[in-house]
């Protein structure tokens, strides 16, 4: 990594061609991949953004290779995603056993075989490289400076917002992620932010150039998870095997504490302790995985659930393929999301595009993408008692749900993919009309 102590204006100059066409992409997901089940390991909703994002971006003509860790030695090399996408997996360290911890050891290993596969095609074959995450930020500084295009990267999560954050027990994130975020920000030509609120974070604590700034918000697959909306809660809980006539909370996401779902079992217990009476019918379906390298196990919220007294009502779900999911969506009376941190909140997203409410922390893009008292409900702090008061009154006002509901639909049609697509191609135009990062202005018109 370079010295993070170097200003920004101190940095080599990197002199792409200015107003260079955008055709070929080379988009980096170091840590993850698109193809991978979300919702277990280290997937999530990074990788819907990437594998959504390359295939509504090849459709507008831009060809996309994503370049990812290889994680298995049976996988192929190359996988076609779709037409104009292909996904590249570059060996660059074991196969397995590795967490994301130890991945900035692996970087630049990467890099090699990022290049040695560049070096196979014609001069000037990528255009841009669009990095995602603070890792393959890294990977970008170095592949940008290397073939003289811009470098446009999205962080998705910063160090310095988690650790503000951090539930009980959770690890900080370490002085590595915090530097090398940092060194990305600053070699970046844009930097693409979810929402307003995270473009304010990368000035006030990265002191990133506003003027380098875009904010582009995420999208949802609305041919997926709005049809689910039409089918029906009916329809959709039998398919699931689900009591047509239950109450039911449902948590999506990898089972990690920053993603909180021991606030929601907790604030369950409460709501059962006080309401007795909302037992009968209750299903709290818990759908994801452990994260990381994948050698946790969720026992500890099954075993949480049993100590609460609730272990009746809770049930533990793998993860789902998105059209499962949104018929577990489409199955909810509410879906929430009790997390620590969220750059947007895509689970929040896809729930209302299914038009099912959405009960909220009222933390990082989560006021974007749910509309407080109109779509769902935002949620102060993870104190158990109150998310139980907010369940209950929704719970008790099943007219106000139905209307949450359908205003929720509304909402998620505004966010779809096709929108982030054509917003990125404009960030991507900019990109590559800027002068890079370090060059002089002046000079570039000499």
């Amino acid at each position: 990594m370079v010295d993070a102590s170097h200003p920004t204006e101190e940095l080599s100059p990197v002199l792409h061609d200015v107003g260079r066409p955008v055709r070929r992409v080379a988009m980096l997901s170091l840590h993850t991949s698109p193809v991978e089940q979300p919702g277990s390991g280290d997937a999530g909703g990074m990788n819907v953004y990437v594998s959504e994002l390359s295939k509504r971006l090849a459709a507008r003509g831009i060809e996309v290779d994503v370049y990812t860790r290889a994680t298995s030695s049976s996988a192929p090399a190359e996988h076609r995603l779709a037409d104009g996408v292909n996904v590249r997996s570059v060996v660059a360290g074991p196969f397995e056993g590795l967490v994301k911890t130890d991945l900035p050891g692996q970087m630049c290993p990467f890099v090699r075989e990022v290049l040695r596969t560049e070096a196979t095609f014609p001069h000037g074959h990528y255009d841009l490289v669009h990095s995602h995450y603070w890792l393959s930020g890294q990977v970008g500084t170095v592949l940008a400076d290397r073939w003289g295009v811009p470098l446009v990267h999205a962080m998705h999560t910063m160090a310095k917002v988690k650790n503000a954050s951090l539930a009980e027990g959770d690890a900080p994130e370490p002085a590595t992620r915090v530097i090398g975020e940092q060194q990305v920000v600053a070699a970046s030509d844009v930097l693409v932010a979810n929402t307003a609120d995270e473009a304010g974070q990368l000035i006030d604590l990265y002191s990133a150039p506003q003027q380098r700034i875009r904010v582009v918000h995420p999208g949802v697959d609305l041919d997926v998870f709005g049809a689910a909306s039409t089918g029906g809660r009916t329809a959709a809980r039998r398919r699931l095997g689900l009591p047509v006539g239950a109450r039911v909370l449902l948590f999506v996401g990898r089972l990690q504490p920053l993603k909180a779902p021991d606030v929601l079992l907790r604030g369950v217990a409460a709501l059962l302790a006080a309401r007795p009476d909302l037992r009968t019918g209750l299903v709290v379906p818990v759908v994801g995985g452990p994260s990381g390298s994948g050698t946790d196990h969720p026992d500890a919220l099954a075993k949480l659930a049993t100590r609460l007294g609730i272990a009746d009502v809770v049930r533990m779900v793998a993860p789902a393929r998105h059209d499962q999911l949104a018929n577990w969506y489409a199955a909810a009376t509410m879906v929430c999301v009790p997390s620590y941190s969220e750059s947007f909140g895509l689970v929040a997203l896809e729930a209302q595009a299914c038009g099912t409410p959405v009960v909220a922390a009222r933390v990082g893009g989560l006021p974007v993408a749910v509309r407080d008292g109109v779509t769902g409900a935002l949620v102060e702090g993870h104190n158990p008692h109150v998310w139980a008061e907010q369940l209950e009154r929704l719970l008790d006002r099943p007219r106000l749900l139905q209307a949450m509901g359908d205003a929720a639909t509304r909402h998620a049609a505004g966010f779809g993919w096709d929108r982030t697509a054509e917003e990125t191609v404009r960030v991507y135009r900019d990109a590559a009309l800027m002068p890079a990062v370090g060059a002089d202005p002046l000079a570039m018109t000499s």
